[in-house]
């Protein structure tokens, strides 16, 4: 995390591609825009994505997406958000579904999971630079969220350390842990022996146990101080994938650290069904009441 805080941490060349659908609220559209390894100077990156621009001159309010994990092997373009991205285009957000490094036709990164997904929110954080400096799409450069589910409330979390200010707002839905280790533990360590896990892709710095300041030094939580946007979770009662206590733990510690943030609970699973439209609803609230479309 301190890397990724200190890196000049670049992002632009927003470009419109096919358009995908046409609606009387919005157009959505391919679109690929840059991002570095690690910052200013190093290699740039061509990140994929789509982008959802509603009817209307602007400038508008924007909300930059963060989608969860799906095996970048079979993962395509736009896919994780499509739900959200549409709901928040309808109300005057542009959303632009960022695909992450290494997925559908973005660039692929070797480092990116030794890093541990670092560059997932360098990605974010090159998006929202690509939407403030376009001619393309006119977006207000002080209202532009960032909004992650799943993994993606942790590339959430980890985009607000690195770039305070940049963002106007941050939104975690069913959000995994602000703790690496509690996220190693949960999704990696069962996957795979322990003798493969630690001559593979973790065993360059060894497994939280062996290395707890590694595992805490690119986790977001010890930083929490560093963010100064409010921050949402949203979280469901029933969620057996990014556990309850996970949410709780994230928000109180936010909250220590000096961050507004608040926590909301619904009577759902992990995948928001039944309660997607009120969550949504809530999320749409928290965006206007700091940046109002």
């Amino acid at each position: 995390m301190a890397a990724l805080a200190a890196a000049d941490l670049t992002g632009g060349d927003l470009r419109l591609g096919a358009v995908r659908e046409r609606t009387p609220a919005y157009t959505s559209y391919d679109v690929t825009f840059r991002s570095t390894t690690a910052g200013r100077g190093t290699t740039p990156l061509r990140i994929s994505g789509v982008l959802n621009v509603p009817t209307g001159r602007g400038p508008f309010p924007a909300v930059v997406l963060a989608h969860g994990y799906i095996d970048p092997a079979y993962y395509v373009r736009g896919q994780g958000m499509t739900r959200e991205r549409g709901f928040l285009a309808q109300r005057g957000y542009v959303a632009l579904h960022v695909d992450y490094r290494n997925h559908a036709e973005s660039t692929d990164d070797p480092r990116i999971e030794q890093a541990v997904r670092l560059g997932y929110a360098a990605d974010t954080i090159a998006a929202a630079r690509a939407l403030s400096g376009s001619d393309d799409v006119r977006v207000d450069p002080d209202r532009i969220a960032l909004f992650g589910r799943s993994m993606g409330g942790g590339v959430m979390m980890k985009a607000l350390v690195a770039e305070p200010g940049l963002f106007a707002a941050g939104v975690g839905w069913a959000s995994v842990s602000s703790l690496e280790a509690e996220n190693f533990a949960q999704f990696q360590r069962p996957d795979a022996p322990l003798a493969e896990l630690k001559a593979g892709f973790r065993g360059r710095h060894g497994l939280p146990g062996e290395d707890p300041a590694f595992w805490k030094g690119v986790s977001p939580r010890p930083d929490f101080a560093d963010i100064t946007e409010p921050v949402l979770m949203v979280h469901g009662r029933f969620d057996d994938t990014c556990p309850p206590p996970w949410a709780r733990a994230t928000q109180r510690a936010l909250t220590e650290a000096g961050v507004d943030a608040t926590l909301e609970w619904y009577d759902d699973g992990h995948a928001f069904g039944p309660a997607l439209v009120a969550a949504m609803d809530r999320t749409v609230r928290f965006l206007r009441a700091r940046m109002p479309a």
